[in-house]
């Protein structure tokens, strides 16, 4: 790959089984721009590509839809009915308790250091995040928190403590803006190919090794994902975008 147009060609012809046809095509928009921009500003191709492939391209995409989003009336959090301490939602679910990038591992490694043998989130339910408080059921990480956590909001509390006891309840979802990232990671490592690494890491993993007082490197290869994790999430949040479109 020699320029930024050959990267943007690359984008445009990737392939994203499972992720709805709309939610690609505006994904593969707004990455190809995120190249255009930043090659504009004179940005050499290995740090776009750096960007790419560590997860900031993706997480500057969901940022920048969510700010349209706002702009235009429809913030995801509107009429939300989360509160400091309810956490609930912190209570964390699946395999890993929630899929994030290699920068967001990195950040919410150095966040939570600092705190390595404090009580953590665990003390106050088995399955919390380790990155809260157990006293106030504050994030202990909140300015390094990872876009799940920024996308996650609920109409009703109520239905978020039935969610979290494993009982169904409506209420609860995730920001589309957190679709598109999924997607644009995706989009990344299609384009990127195979010798460059994007990869995504087990928040639980990382949140629970650096209270524990687990160096960096040692923490984030301890929760690297296999390759499969990434379009199994695109997947699954496809599915469920798709669904909720048909009950909409």
């Amino acid at each position: 790959m020699t320029d930024a147009d050959a990267l943007a060609r690359r984008i445009r012809a990737a392939k994203l089984p499972g992720t709805p046809p709309e939610l690609a095509e505006r994904a593969k928009k707004a990455l190809e721009a995120f190249v255009e921009s930043a090659a504009a500003q004179g940005v050499p191709l290995a740090e776009i590509a750096r960007h790419m492939a560590d997860g900031r391209a993706a997480a500057t995409i969901a940022h920048v839809e969510r700010e349209q989003a706002t702009a235009q009336g429809q913030d995801p959090a509107k009429g939300a009915a989360c509160a400091a301490g309810c956490a609930f939602c912190c209570i964390l679910s699946g395999e890993d308790g929630g899929t994030i990038t290699a920068h967001e591992a990195e950040r919410l490694h150095a966040a939570l250091a600092p705190r390595a043998g404090e009580p953590d989130g665990r003390d106050w339910h088995p399955n919390a995040c380790p990155a809260l408080d157990p006293a106030t059921r504050m994030c202990r990480a909140y300015e390094a928190r990872p876009l799940i956590c920024r996308s996650y909001h609920s109409a009703d509390a109520a239905a978020c403590e039935a969610n979290a006891a494993g009982e169904p309840a409506p209420g609860a979802r995730l920001a589309g803006a957190h679709l598109t990232y999924l997607a644009a990671h995706g989009l990344a490592r299609a384009a990127l190919g195979p010798r460059a690494r994007v990869e995504t890491f087990a928040l639980r993993e990382v949140a629970r090794a650096a209270v524990e007082g687990q160096d960096a490197e040692t923490a984030l290869a301890a929760a690297r994902h296999g390759p499969p994790a990434l379009d199994a999430e695109r997947r699954r949040t496809g599915r469920a975008w798709t669904a909720a479109r048909g009950r909409g």
